[in-house]
């Protein structure tokens, strides 16, 4: 089988929405998948580069990458988002691969996979399914289409009203073209599935493992339905990698946020930040203002928390510690740091915590970092959160789950009674390796590839019935 990732973003670029290509890349193989990746060129992109990540690529993926417009033009209305830059370059380069059947040139391409969330991009697979015959997927890391900011009105969105306004005004035109095309899709949670089933009661993404039965079922009157898209679909959050801890350990690689060595204790946070995350950070600062006097030598460190450009990004944290008289532990780095660097951070650190959305929907998946860094590990998410299952199953952590309806005194009571230990510390507890398993890239470069096998069967199938 030979699948063609997109992923724009890719090493050496450093940005979140590459990281599952990048670890199940050195899998893929033995479990029969030959892959190729479609990029662009790292300097043409927004984000931290980082040389490291590249150690970990196996030397022979061949990775086509394309020259989209340069930054320069970002300043330009909707130059600045990566998807509109490359589109043309992407579009032109895809076209050339899948007519002459790409570096192996003896056979064509089975699959198209898009893991990406320039989500604009995701036409160029409609475009290649229909020219080209290729079935394509899409990985939903986060949805296209979101409802968060209306229901939420309080919070502003990333860009702002009107760019934010713009944006998504185009995703509710193109996703459901998209999805009308598509042969299949994975995501990171399970609610970002059920909504696209809601939103198009033409669709249906039914589990890999009975897409065929299901379908079997329209087809022949079992099941009675409206609906017309019956796609695979697979849930499966960003998978850990066992190995970059030890690479990363085992490299030059330092990070340059705090030193441990200056007699403070550290305690860190790497991953975006935001309005949505403000009420499981503000318990956490909250539960430990109570600790006044150990608070003098405690440095806590919330990094990378803005998707803005360097220098550009606004704190939504920081001022708790102001609020709680913490401010000289409260410490907030709005601009993103390589990731080996983060991996870095988390090593260093003497512990780790993790605040959730107050999105019910949302999934951390960089939480398989945090776990397998096995550190004493604090997380405070919203009960529906996948996050809660994880560590409920594996430990590696203290998971400290909150409701819609409570207040931040209710969640920092229970952070201050069932968390800290010995004097003012998050007490540590072992991450179960046996059960963490099927989390690791390995397992889930098996699993993805009988995923991917269903959707050329199910694409296969539309085939014959549309003939």
């Amino acid at each position: 089988m030979r699948v063609m990732i997109v992923s724009p973003h890719f090493p050496p670029t450093s940005a979140a929405d590459m990281h599952r290509v990048r670890v199940l890349l050195p899998f893929f193989e033995k479990y029969g998948v030959d892959v190729e990746v479609l990029a662009v060129q790292p300097e043409q992109v927004a984000a931290p580069q980082d040389d490291w990540l590249e150690t970990g690529i196996p030397d022979d993926v061949p990775v086509h990458r394309v020259k989209a417009i340069g930054l320069k033009w970002g300043g330009i209305p909707g130059l600045g988002i990566l998807a509109y830059r490359a589109f043309g370059a992407l579009k032109k380069r895809g076209d050339e691969l899948f007519e002459r059947g790409g570096a192996d040139r003896s056979r064509g391409y089975d699959l198209i996979y898009f893991s990406t969330t320039q989500y604009g991009l995701c036409v160029l697979g409609a475009r290649w399914a229909k020219k080209f015959k290729i079935p394509f997927v899409m990985d939903y890391q986060d949805p296209w289409v979101s409802e968060y900011y209306d229901l939420n009105p309080e919070s502003i969105p990333p860009g702002g009203y009107l760019k934010y306004g713009v944006v998504a005004s185009i995703a509710k035109k193109q996703e459901p073209y998209v999805l009308k095309n598509c042969s299949g899709i994975t995501s990171v949670s399970s609610p970002y599935i059920e909504a696209l089933e809601s939103r198009y009661e033409w669709f249906r993404a039914v589990p890999y493992e009975d897409c065929c039965k299901y379908r079997e079922g329209l087809e022949n009157g079992y099941i009675e339905s409206s609906v017309s898209r019956v796609v695979p679909s697979l849930v499966a959050p960003f998978p850990g990698d066992i190995y970059e801890h030890e690479r990363v350990l085992n490299s030059n690689v330092r990070q340059n946020i705090f030193d441990n060595d200056d007699g403070c204790r550290h305690w860190v946070y790497v991953g975006r930040g935001g309005k949505d995350m403000v009420i499981a950070a503000e318990a956490i600062i909250s539960a430990v203002s109570r600790f006044r006097e150990a608070c003098k030598k405690l440095r806590i460190h919330f990094i990378g928390t803005s998707y803005a450009a360097t220098g550009k990004g606004v704190k939504t944290l920081e001022s708790l510690g102001v609020k709680y008289g913490l401010s000289e532990t409260i410490r907030e780095y709005t601009d993103r740091i390589p990731y080996s660097e983060a991996l870095q951070c988390l090593h260093d650190a003497e512990a780790l915590i993790v605040p959730g959305s107050d999105d019910p929907n949302y999934t951390a998946s960089k939480i398989y970092p945090f776990l397998l860094a096995k550190k004493p590990l604090l997380a405070v998410f919203h009960e529906n959160s996948s996050v809660v299952d994880i560590i409920d199953k594996c430990k590696g952590g203290t998971i400290i789950k909150f409701s819609s309806k409570e207040n931040v005194g209710d969640i920092s009571g229970r952070i201050f009674n069932q968390v800290f230990s010995d004097g003012f510390s998050i007490r540590y507890v072992p991450l179960d390796m046996s059960k963490f398993y099927i989390h690791t890239a390995e397992s889930q470069a098996s699993v993805m590839s009988e995923y991917f096998r269903c959707c050329i069967v199910n694409h296969d199938m539309y085939k014959r019935s549309s003939v």
